[in-house]
């Protein structure tokens, strides 16, 4: 019996992450193995509640609440980025140059990396004055299908969490941005997308001016 030795990696003798027996974690798993993998949509669905739950807490405004959402999806979105560029073929591992490269990336890669399918649409503002407002529509956004809004919040849009995500693909891509979701569905009877959401990309004025200096060289 003099001779035990204690076993390693236990939690009181080393403490963080703990170990398993195999000396394998997560982090040693090939990022293409799960390109494929779905989550389970009851799971995603308690967490992402938990998660507006705990947002909620101590809020002022609706407008808090969302704020608080978007800043926790900004570093999914980071991160997404560079997964995403990593499982691109070395030909095209390369980050979007321009707006529309960045936005279309979004549109098609990001929201089927998330969702399974495309964005159901893109469009620029119609209005001259706001050259730097581009719009990603989604028709029923996953993460407010789940969610029961109070009828005191009814402004309440917790997609501002996919506009956070958005925010981070687009600051990470070196084109810093302000992204907003807005609910623009009307909740009648007969209204086929009641849930129809926009995300408001509005550029900084650095981004547009480098756009114009690229589109005149």
């Amino acid at each position: 019996m003099a001779n035990l030795q204690p076993v390693k990696g236990s939690g009181k003798d080393q403490p963080g992450l703990r170990y398993p027996s195999s000396g394998k974690t997560i982090y040693h798993r090939p990022l293409n193995r799960t390109k494929a993998a779905e989550l389970s949509g009851a799971s995603f669905a308690y967490l992402f509640s938990e998660m507006v739950g705990y947002a909620s807490k101590k809020i002022e405004s609706i407008q808090d609440l969302e704020k608080r959402l978007n800043v926790q999806g900004h570093p999914i979105g980071l991160k997404l980025l560079d997964l995403l560029l990593y499982r691109e073929p070395p030909r095209t591992q390369t980050r979007p140059l321009n707006i529309i490269a960045l936005l279309h990336f979004i549109k098609i890669n990001v929201w089927q990396h998330l969702f399974g399918r495309a964005a159901d649409g893109l469009e620029k503002s119609s209005d001259p004055t706001k050259p730097d407002e581009y719009m990603i529509i989604d028709n029923e956004p996953l993460v407010n299908r789940y969610i029961s809004v109070p009828k005191d919040m009814s402004q309440l849009n917790c997609a501002a969490y996919v506009a956070g995500m958005i925010e981070g693909v687009c600051d990470g891509s070196a084109f810093p941005a302000r992204v907003t979701a807005h609910s623009v569905g009307k909740q009648e009877e007969g209204e086929m997308w009641p849930g129809r959401t926009v995300f408001l990309v509005k550029f900084v004025p650095e981004v547009m001016e480098r756009e114009g200096y690229l589109g005149k060289g």
